[in-house]
């Protein structure tokens, strides 16, 4: 039977084991957001948080990926103690209620990051590359965890005024060569890069990272997918959020043909039947 084979890239340590990516991994979003673009407000107290989390490891979810701090255009600000308030005690009871699924905190602050890793989680997912937390790079070097480097310009705020290239696929990857070099000269090991669809692009610079995602295997590592039900999806088809699904799990697969070894995702139940259908 044909399938699709796995591309070749560096193993990462997660949470004690070797992970070499024979098949794509899946990471289930859990917000525990009031704002969030998609879930916002429906996972926020740690009873509906705890909920969620139980329906993803049930539909077999990889890593569970808790956010705190929603990160769409217009999100209210928050201090770094309201984001920690907010994730630690979720995170405590994931640790709690399911030992043996790896945890991921999604924030740029390394203050936040380090808070979470203390708790029990065991990745750090960026969305700013390290661009909006001068300590991120050394906190995560320190803490020698897996680190998700995404690619964005400026801040969730002005990112969308920020998305002038010459070729965006071509210098969203010499973006993370660049900060890769840093992390490794910190003795960063564990690396994992996310092109960051939405983030500084336009819907149709979104697509040409999608379709030519491929060519940022040249760093060798791991390349993190994360097209969930975003706005490159719902406002290029005119339709909501709430009714993306399948066009998120079309692209999805466009992700997986070219390589990509992390699908991010709401729907975990419908990622791990592609994967189960491809690999």
């Amino acid at each position: 039977m044909n399938k699709l084979k796995p591309y070749p890239c560096q193993s990462i340590n997660l949470n004690g084991s070797l992970i070499t990516f024979e098949t794509p991994l899946i990471m289930g979003i859990l917000n525990v957001t009031p704002d969030s673009f998609f879930d916002g407000g429906q996972h926020s107290t740690r009873s509906s948080a705890l909920e969620h989390a139980t329906k993803l490891v049930e539909a077999g979810v990889d890593i569970i990926d808790v956010g705190a701090y929603s990160s769409r255009p217009g999100a209210a600000l928050i201090s770094a103690a309201e984001e920690i308030d907010r994730a630690i005690p979720i995170i405590e009871d994931l640790v709690t209620t399911f030992p043996h699924i790896p945890l991921s905190i999604d924030t740029f602050r390394a203050e936040v990051a380090k808070a979470a890793i203390l708790a029990g989680a065991h990745m750090i997912n960026d969305i700013s590359g390290g661009s909006l937390d001068d300590n991120m790079f050394r906190t995560v070097a320190d803490l020698q965890v897996p680190y998700v480097l995404m690619h964005m310009r400026g801040t969730p705020e002005i990112m969308q005024q920020l998305t002038t290239y010459e070729d965006v696929v071509h210098d969203v990857a010499v973006d993370l060569g660049n900060k890769i070099s840093t992390l490794r000269s910190l003795g960063v090991k564990d690396i994992i890069l996310d092109p960051g669809y939405g983030f500084a692009k336009t819907i149709e610079q979104n697509y040409e990272l999608l379709f030519r995602v491929n060519e940022l295997h040249y760093h060798g590592l791991p390349i993190l997918g994360g097209i969930s039900r975003k706005s490159m999806i719902y406002k290029k088809l005119g339709i909501t959020p709430q009714e993306s699904l399948n066009a998120t799990t079309a692209l999805n697969t466009l992700l997986l043909d070219r390589g990509v070894q992390i699908l991010r995702v709401h729907d975990v139940h419908e990622a791990k039947q592609l994967t189960q259908l491809l690999f």
